[in-house]
Formats: C-alpha cells, sequence, structure tokens
C-alpha cells in the first residue's frame, strides 16, 4: 500500500536532513585531527552507541543470527561508507564544503547509472536528459576547478554503492549499522592504538578533543534513528524530494559562513546539476502518481 505523508513522518525525515546539512558545522570543529582519525574515531564511537540502544532495547540478541553472506555485504557497506565518511571529512577540513554539497546533489544520479551499468534497467526518456545534464555539468566543473571534483565523485560513488548494498542486505536499520561498526572496529580501534603509541593522536590531547571524538558517535546515529523512522511514514517521492535539504544546506555553509569562491562557471555547473534533479525528481514524481492510480483502480475492480 502507497503511505501517505504524515506531519510526524514528514518532521522526522526533515530533521534527520537538516542534521546531515549541518555537518559541516560540526565536523568542522574536528580540524585538529587527520581525516583518517576522526573516521576512525567515528567508527567506534558509533559502534558504542549503537550497541547501547541495541542493549536497551533488547534487540541485541539479532546479531548472533547473522550468516556469513550478510557479515561480507555488511564489510561492503562498511567500506564504502567508510571512504565516504573520510572523503566527507576531508572536504570540510580542507575548505571544500561546496564541492562536497555537489557531491550529494550528483548522488541521485550517480545511483541511476549505476542501476544502468551493474543491472541494465531501463531509463525512461527524461531519466535519459537528467544523466546527461549530469555528465555535462561534470565536464563543466572540471574545466572549472581545473581538475575533475573527484572529492564529490568520490563521495557520490560510495554513497551509491553503500545504498545498493543496504538494499541487498537483510538487516534492519540498527543491526545494520551495528555490523557494520563490528567489521569496521579492529582496523579503526588498530589505527587509533598505533596513533596513541606513537604519540600523534589528538583524541587524548585534551578534554575538548576527547568529548568532540567521542560526539561523533550520537551525531552519526541520530539522523540516522531519525531516517529509519520516517522511512516507515513517508513515501520514497515525499523523502526523495527532502533529501536535497542536505546538500542545499551544505553549500549554503560553504559560500555563506566559509567564504568559498563561487565563479560564474561554477554557478553554471550547479545550474546544470540542478536542471537534471529537477527534470528527474518530476519524472519520479509523474511515474509515483500513475502508480498510485493503477493500484486504487485495481484495488477498486477487486
Amino acid at each position: 500500500m502507497q503511505r501517505s505523508p504524515s506531519p510526524p513522518g514528514v518532521a522526522f525525515g526533515a530533521g534527520a536532513y537538516l542534521i546531515w546539512g549541518l555537518f559541516p558545522a560540526f565536523f568542522g570543529l574536528l580540524a585538529f585531527a587527520s581525516p583518517a582519525e576522526v573516521v576512525a574515531q567515528r567508527i567506534l564511537w558509533t559502534l558504542v552507541v549503537v550497541l547501547i540502544v541495541l542493549a536497551v532495547t533488547g534487540r541485541l540478541r539479532q546479531l548472533r543470527g547473522i550468516d556469513a553472506r550478510t557479515w561480507r555485504l555488511a564489510a561492503a557497506a562498511s567500506a564504502a561508507i567508510s571512504i565516504n565518511w573520510g572523503t566527507y571529512v576531508f572536504g570540510v577540513i580542507t575548505g571544500h564544503v561546496v564541492e562536497c554539497a555537489l557531491g550529494y546533489f550528483i548522488n541521485p544520479l550517480v545511483t541511476v547509472a549505476f542501476g544502468v551499468v551493474l543491472f541494465r534497467e531501463r531509463l525512461t526518456r527524461a531519466q535519459w536528459v537528467a544523466l546527461g545534464f549530469g555528465a555535462v555539468a561534470v565536464v563543466v566543473l572540471t574545466v572549472d576547478y581545473g581538475r575533475p571534483p573527484w572529492i564529490a565523485l568520490v563521495l557520490a560513488c560510495s554513497f551509491a554503492t553503500y545504498g545498493l548494498v543496504k538494499k541487498v542486505i537483510r538487516l534492519d536499520a540498527l543491526p545494520g549499522i551495528a555490523a557494520e561498526g563490528i567489521v569496521a572496529a579492529p582496523f579503526a580501534l588498530a589505527f587509533v592504538i598505533v596513533l596513541v603509541a606513537m604519540g600523534s593522536s589528538e583524541f587524548t590531547s585534551s578534554p575538548a578533543h576527547f568529548g568532540l571524538m567521542m560526539a561523533t558517535g550520537p551525531v552519526t546515529l541520530v539522523p540516522l534513528l531519525l531516517f529509519a523512522v520516517a522511512a516507515q511514514r513517508v513515501p520514497l517521492s515525499t523523502m526523495g524530494i527532502l533529501q536535497y535539504l542536505t546538500p542545499g544546506l551544505q553549500m549554503v555553509w560553504g559560500v555563506a559562513v566559509m567564504h568559498e569562491p563561487m565563479p560564474a562557471s561554477r554557478w553554471i555547473g550547479f545550474a546544470l546539476i540542478w536542471a537534471g534533479l529537477i527534470i528527474f525528481t518530476t519524472d519520479a514524481l509523474r511515474r509515483s502518481r500513475r502508480t498510485r492510480r493503477a493500484r486504487s483502480a485495481a484495488a477498486a475492480t477487486a
């Protein structure tokens, strides 16, 4: 059955995307550490928080029944999201917030491209046009930056890969996050121990740094929980529109707060991306309404 958007569900979804949109403000505070250390700490503290939540809700036992195939998929998801986190933190710390935002604007188009390449999905004419706009935008931005916008492309591809794995893994949101953390935790912990032994860790350098690193756990988990609740109450078409809050806010932060340069050629590249997304979203909404009407007609004649 097609879900109707409920005000609480939309509020949860908007809350998740708003928090993600404000991530540059938080992760900018972690510029004292290397991106690799931030990611390692984020993996560990997110795992700690999610295990506590599972224990409190009596769902910790769900991790015992995970089979080998699911663990392999969790490892693939963990690798993809770790690359995404590391690239994002690098982009924020080095003053490329706008390029990070570009990555999440491109992400829906990359996901569609993956569907064509990996699963031989057939696209509508509107989807092909949207992909064309995206490809031209990347060329324009490559000329503008003097290099391919690799931060944006890595973010888009890694998150699209993560989304593909999450579509086939047979785990709910919280156990899935826990499984991904369990797979990555030994590597993250070993890295942190090496940094501490070498005296290069910022985690133990001051109470403020310690607290900020610990905060990466709840800061990561809270929007994921809000998103999981919203996904059960809000149609995918609505969630698809809400998702643009995140890169929109990140772009505003990069331009208005970080004062990153936005020459005319860069605005043209973003305008092409937005044109492609408008075409893509409009087509998706039209097909969603057509599907609802067909289901309603089938139910009426049943």
